[in-house]
């Protein structure tokens, strides 16, 4: 037999440089999450001495009381009202709009598409008072639609611009043969795309919906009524009770921000793929 020499690999240090810099992002991110999932399990006297480290001692007892407290489901209720409506709204609304503007060729379409883009540069904080006049005066006010209506307003353009990417990818031969066929285009939308488009719709989707679970400035403006504040004011509130016990605040904000993250967990391989991907390959 014939000794082959074996070359080895060459050093690749993009690959390197990367994983680096991945782990370093991965540092910053659960070093946060992991300090305060820990902090909920310790006293108030450990939590100042060893903030960072395991707990000696768990208390499990500091996450008990919170989710046997009614306040803490009324706080996640109403956040989940809100967010569920901001959510569909916004996908009903976007996806339609999206479709149109991937599909059908209109007078003013470009200029119209050029000026819900720039919705992206509108900052929130400087239409609060507008906003705050008109939902006053639809009777809104202290409602969920009061919240969850400008909410899916500033969420449009996002979604919109994401959603007519992925549309455009299907192929166009696909709409001319169903409309040979006799296929409105409104079947087209309900029976060809929107079943193609299950990634990007579960990518508008979550990030719709965590956008609107930690939202603060909008509910903190429509809302007054203490039973429909949803958790970001609720903390607010309940840091206002507790504000020396810091163990159990954090043990409420790791409740508080646990659906979100299980959500993105279960969403995550679609949301990869309705963002680095077109439906179908033509």
């Amino acid at each position: 037999m014939s000794n082959v020499e074996t070359t080895p690999a060459p050093f690749d240090s993009a690959v390197l440089f990367k994983a680096a810099f991945l782990a370093v992002v991965s540092i910053f991110v659960l070093v946060p999450l992991l300090a305060t999932l820990l902090g909920g399990f310790k006293s108030l006297g450990e939590l100042r001495v060893n903030p960072f480290g395991l707990p000696r001692h768990w208390e499990w007892q500091n996450y008990a009381d919170i989710l046997f407290s009614a306040r803490y489901w009324q706080l996640l209720r109403n956040s989940l009202v809100i967010s569920t409506l901001t959510v569909t709204l916004t996908l009903v609304v976007a996806s339609m709009a999206a479709f149109t503007f991937a599909h059908i060729k209109f007078y003013g379409s470009s200029m119209l598409l050029s000026y819900l883009t720039l919705g992206l540069l509108f900052p929130a904080a400087t239409a609060v008072l507008p906003l705050f006049i008109k939902v006053r005066d639809l009777g809104l006010l202290d409602t969920y639609f009061g919240v969850a209506l400008p909410q899916v307003a500033f969420s449009l353009a996002m979604s919109v611009l994401l959603l007519r990417r992925f549309f455009k990818d299907i192929p166009y031969e696909l709409l001319e043969a169903a409309l040979v066929d006799g296929c409105s285009y409104i079947k087209f939308f309900r029976y060809v795309t929107l079943p193609l488009s299950r990634p990007i719709l579960a990518t508008v989707g979550t990030i719709t919906f965590v956008n609107s679970w930690n939202a603060y400035l909008l509910p903190l403006v429509m809302l007054n009524t203490d039973a429909l504040y949803p958790w970001p004011l609720g903390i607010m509130v309940y840091q206002g009770e507790y504000s020396s016990e810091w163990h159990l605040i954090l043990a409420f904000i790791t409740l508080t921000i646990l659906p979100t993250i299980i959500l993105f967990l279960l969403a995550q391989k679609h949301i990869v793929a309705g963002l680095t991907a077109g439906a179908v390959k033509g």
